[in-house]
């Protein structure tokens, strides 16, 4: 079973139960699914069902900063419970020890010696961590990389 269809599957299984909270963030992503297939005008393979619902997932972190700096518990918890539903779709993260692991190989590989080089690295380490690990943690850990 493809991405699209687990999930679709867990939509249908969401609204028999009538569980609001895992249908409401399950027919958002559907819906963009469907909305990129129809621009595209081809079906989503999993990698591109994956990136939308990691998108979901980084609306969902923004939207729990933005509610718990206005102090709001309540959609707090609407959107943390939001978010751990999309994140049992995505592909187990790497720990920050492996993805270190990976990150010393890329540079290697790229052959990158200081921080001017961090495209370069970044180029071949994203395919190889892309929707297991946070942009933006393998960034720091390419900086550090580089720079220590």
């Amino acid at each position: 079973m493809n991405k699209k269809e687990e999930l679709n599957a867990a939509l249908v299984a969401a609204m028999k139960s009538k569980d609001e909270t895992r249908k409401i963030p399950l027919r958002l992503v559907m819906a963009a699914v469907k909305l990129a297939e129809i621009e595209s005008k081809s079906e989503l393979d999993d990698a591109g069902v994956i990136s939308l619902i990691q998108k979901e997932v980084k609306a969902r972190r923004e939207s729990i900063a933005d509610a718990e700096k206005a102090g709001r518990d309540d959609l707090v918890a609407a959107a943390q419970a939001e978010m751990e539903v999309l994140q049992e779709f995505l592909p187990e993260e790497l720990s920050e020890e492996q993805l270190k692991k990976i990150v010393q190989e890329a540079v290697a590989e790229a052959g990158a010696s200081s921080p001017a080089d961090m495209g370069n690295v970044m180029k071949v380490l994203m395919p190889k961590v892309k929707g297991r690990a946070d942009g933006s943690l393998v960034s720091r850990l390419v900086k550090q990389a580089l720079e220590g």
